[in-house]
């Protein structure tokens, strides 16, 4: 009886050893499979630099002048915080990060913003989809939700603003 126990012990030691022994997938897109994701968005380019998804908005001269601070802020968490990225994260485990960088026209940073791989959980996900979604089709007109986008996002990701375009 001892025996038996001890062989089935042994057996589900070596079974659960093994399992957890499985190397991780650690694939990261290339460019053309990571812009893919944003194929939707005008005026972006991405570029892969390692392990990060590094993406480039050009922000209109003219949104940026009649949104002022707070335009120049919210820009990359309105593309950082989408379906896009949520699935970038999913389907690619080596992925460590995904960063906007919103210019002007003529190449001038304006802000960046960096999230993190494990930042969110599948909650906060949900939430941040949320509140960015509410932004971007309410904003205008609610500036509020604009302001709760940006306090999400300051929250949770490594962020600069030139300060040029976000003095007060």
């Amino acid at each position: 009886m001892i025996q038996k126990t001890s062989r089935l012990l042994l057996a589900t030691m070596v079974v659960l050893g093994a399992a957890g022994c499985e190397p991780e997938d650690l694939t990261v897109p290339n460019t053309d499979e990571a812009a893919s994701y944003y194929a939707s968005v005008s005026d972006l380019s991405l570029e892969m630099s390692g392990n990060v998804a590094e993406i480039r908005v050009v922000q209109s001269t003219a949104q940026l002048r009649r949104g002022g601070t707070l335009w120049a802020r919210v820009g990359p968490y309105i593309y950082l915080f989408s379906d896009a990225t949520q699935s970038l994260f999913t389907d690619y485990e080596g992925l460590a990060a995904v960063r906007v960088i919103t210019t002007t026209s003529n190449g001038t940073e304006v802000a960046r913003a960096t999230l993190n791989r494990g930042t969110l959980n599948e909650l906060t996900w949900r939430r941040a989809l949320n509140v960015a979604g509410l932004a971007r089709r309410d904003g205008t007109e609610r500036v509020t939700l604009l302001e709760d986008l940006v306090q999400w996002g300051e929250d949770r990701t490594e962020f600069e603003y030139n300060p040029r375009y976000t003095r007060r």
